[in-house]
């Protein structure tokens, strides 16, 4: 393992690496090209944007695949920051930057001085040296704060405008470009890369041991969905086909919409992306010996399994997707449940409750479908419009509007923790004078889950 100082650098190996910062903190990362500014929304990877094409946030723990970013991008900064928005970061332990290669071993520790007024701190960064990556210790302080960090990346964070406020980062330059889920292609192999899995009775036979395993978890057993067989087997060919594991195809397609473009509409969605594994025994085996994969495994929500396996380039590519279907009572409980979460919050600040309306409710669901659909991720739509703008559209008489959106946030207590850990978000769900909320959720899109919080006094 290197041991770095500011300054110092050290190659890196294929494939995604695993960065890590123990302690009171939050880890976030900014994928730019060579000038070092964002192309748009999906390049801030945080609490509230947990994905974006080759890296993922879960649990505090940066997952960064250098071959999977988008086009163009040629460096992932790496930004701690503390996790109670109220620390100055020198009044707590001095950060260490933990980074593992694609095995788990330890590959690189940096442990940069304790900061002092600063706020943020850029501890690394991961970019591109000629056909190679490297990583790169840096150390350096930032005072003004999450949100002046992203200002300087090029990220536009939202203010209160228009009576309304719309917190969260927005990218001022987006690039996302619209593409309904219903139009997304499903490829075959590329010839002569990849050979779809076996028969049916082979992966049949996965059921058993899962089973077993959920149920000596207590969870409920699975049953094979063929839409999910299908949108597995197209992205563990995109995948044999890339060589490389990966939320997203080469194809630009992600997991997610190809699992709305099957026919799946979910309520809960999960997902394994294995590379190694060559007989569902040894897939399961796997599963069982680590714990978050073990944990998705076994995880209560999940009714419906679609798993598949594609060889290609001398390895096995594994995608495997635990579901739950999208039903009118399971949204109406999962909106509802955000609603009783963002209530806590207020009691615990000694404000009053919200109440629910239709009208903000209607607008809430309609933004989440809409990003979905469009794939895009920001408080303003396509076209221009804001979020006073669609409550007004849906009925809503309303004066004063907030908004909070999230994407990634895989369950009702995971989107309101990520927002009450925002200072913009927080600020909108803890307003003492807005009276009523609407919630929507939609599950698709790049991201795999979007939510939305309409506020309205």
């Amino acid at each position: 393992m290197s041991e770095l100082v500011p300054g110092g650098n050290v190659p890196l190996p294929d494939g995604a690496l695993t960065v890590r910062v123990p302690g009171p903190f939050d880890v976030s990362a900014l994928i730019t090209d060579d000038g070092g500014r964002v192309r748009g929304d999906g390049d801030f990877v945080f609490y509230n944007q947990p994905a974006a094409p080759g890296a993922r946030l879960s649990g505090g723990t940066l997952t960064v695949d250098p071959s999977a970013l988008r086009a163009g991008a040629t460096r992932v900064t790496v930004v701690v920051s503390p996790a109670d928005p109220g620390v100055p970061l020198g009044r707590l332990p001095a950060p260490t930057l933990l980074v593992s290669d694609p095995h788990g071993g330890p590959l690189a520790r940096f442990a940069p001085p304790r900061p002092r007024q600063e706020t943020v701190l850029l501890l690394a960064a991961i970019y591109r040296r000629g056909t190679g990556w490297k990583l790169r210790a840096v150390g350096q302080g930032y005072a003004d704060g999450l949100a002046g960090l992203a200002r300087d990346f090029g990220v536009d964070v939202a203010e209160e405008t228009g009576g309304g406020s719309a917190a969260g980062p927005t990218a001022g330059a987006s690039a996302v470009a619209p593409m309904p889920p219903a139009s997304v292609p499903s490829p075959g192999p590329a010839p002569g890369r990849g050979r779809a899995n076996g028969p049916a009775s082979d992966l049949d036979g996965l059921l058993g041991p899962v089973n077993s395993a959920r149920d000596a978890a207590g969870s409920p057993p699975v049953t094979l969905d063929a839409r999910l067989v299908s949108a597995a087997r197209a992205h563990a060919a995109a995948m044999a086909a890339a060589g490389r594991l990966g939320t997203e195809g080469p194809d630009g397609v992600s997991l997610h919409q190809r699992v709305t473009a099957a026919g799946y509409p979910y309520l809960t969605v999960g997902e394994h992306l294995v590379s190694g594994p060559r007989t569902p025994a040894e897939f399961v085996a796997y599963c069982l010996r680590t714990d978050r994969p073990r944990r998705t495994l076994q995880d209560p929500a999940f009714t419906h399994a679609g798993p598949a396996y594609v060889t290609g380039g001398g390895d096995t590519y594994w995608t495997v997707l635990w579901a739950s279907p999208l039903t009118a009572v399971g949204l109406a409980r999962t909106e509802a449940e955000v609603i009783t979460l963002t209530n806590a919050e207020r009691a615990r600040a000694g404000l009053r409750p919200l109440s629910a309306d239709p009208h903000l409710h209607s607008a809430a669901r309609a933004h989440c479908a809409d990003m979905v659909a469009r794939a895009f991720y920001s408080h303003t739509s396509p076209e221009g419009g804001q979020p006073w703008d669609r409550a007004a559209a849906a009925g809503s008489t309303r004066r004063s509007i907030g908004e909070n959106i999230a994407c990634g946030q895989r369950s009702p207590a995971e989107v309101v923790d990520g927002w009450m850990n925002s200072p913009g978000h927080r600020a909108n769900i803890l307003k003492p004078r807005f009276t009523h909320i609407g919630v929507g959720f939609a599950g698709g899109g790049p991201a795999g889950t979007y939510w939305t919080q309409l506020f309205g006094a």
